[in-house]
């Protein structure tokens, strides 16, 4: 797709891989740029079913290029060249909060992949994910502090429904380091692999394998999940299955299961 980024799409699995190995997947403007455009480019792909977030190289990211964002015009000055604007140019996000956010709005789930590094804006990023795989040895942590900002790539938003509010202000005032076990234990992670990247394809594929419209359906419900009252959960609920009850999908996956096959699903 970029230098910064690349997209590959097969069997209704799109892998989106952050492609700056060399800096350890470091955030510079290009790589918010390219991360933004992938994002979009998913938004409307209805041949994709899963998406699939992994990082090339030693780390998965290594949070921001702060060499390159010092560069920016206005970064001396307190300002981040725009990327960090009050305005909202992705819907409810701006350019930096998109690339965390933005997985979060897509129709389909996503799973990331994380090892080596998954420090500050990195670790916001890979929070927007749906399920996240990590290696034990990986180091992680809300690094901002460490450099006297806060975290304002989405993670606030995102850590609300999985890190207990009393962790996140430990580990957000103090900016330590964690390993992937006790990234799980804490609720960034959602579990250990020992290879994350190749069970993050495995879970992609039995993903991919599954109705495609419940897949987005239950996407849109946890989406609702997150900020609904009672009633308008209950209510999702029953409109979801309605619009799903009797459809070619539904009735292949319910025909696959009886004669014992893999479902042969229609995209779009």
């Amino acid at each position: 797709m970029t230098d910064r980024v690349a997209l590959t799409i097969a069997e209704g699995i799109a892998h989106v891989r952050l492609a700056r190995g060399d800096k350890l997947n470091a955030l510079d403007p290009a790589m918010f740029e390219a991360l933004a455009a992938a994002i979009e480019r998913l938004a409307g792909a209805s041949d994709v079913r899963c998406v699939l977030l992994s990082g090339e190289g030693r780390g998965f990211c290594a949070g921001l290029d702060m060499a390159a964002m010092a560069g920016m015009a206005g970064m001396q000055a307190g300002g981040t060249g725009g990327l960090l604007t009050a305005e909202r140019t992705h819907g409810l996000a701006n350019l930096a909060q998109q690339v965390a956010w933005g997985w979060r709005t897509l129709p389909q789930p996503v799973v990331a992949a994380l090892h080596g590094v998954v420090l500050g804006g990195g670790l916001q990023v890979a929070s927007g994910a749906d399920v996240r795989l990590v290696a034990g040895d990986a180091r992680l942590s809300v690094r901002e502090l460490h450099w006297g900002i806060v975290p304002d790539m989405a993670g606030f938003a995102l850590w609300r429904g999985t890190v207990r509010d009393d962790v996140l202000r430990e580990c957000t005032y103090t900016a330590r380091e964690f390993d992937g076990a006790e990234a799980v234990a804490l609720g960034f992670a959602t579990r250990v692999a020992a290879d994350p990247l190749a069970e993050a394809q495995a879970l992609c594929r039995a993903i991919a394998g599954r109705n495609p419209d419940a897949i987005r359906a239950a996407k849109r419900l946890f989406a609702v999940a997150a900020d609904g009252d009672a009633a308008t959960i209950l209510r999702a609920e029953s409109d979801e299955q309605a619009r799903l009850l009797g459809t070619a999908n539904q009735r292949e996956q319910v025909m696959a299961n009886m004669e014992k096959r893999a479902a042969r699903f229609r995209d779009g």
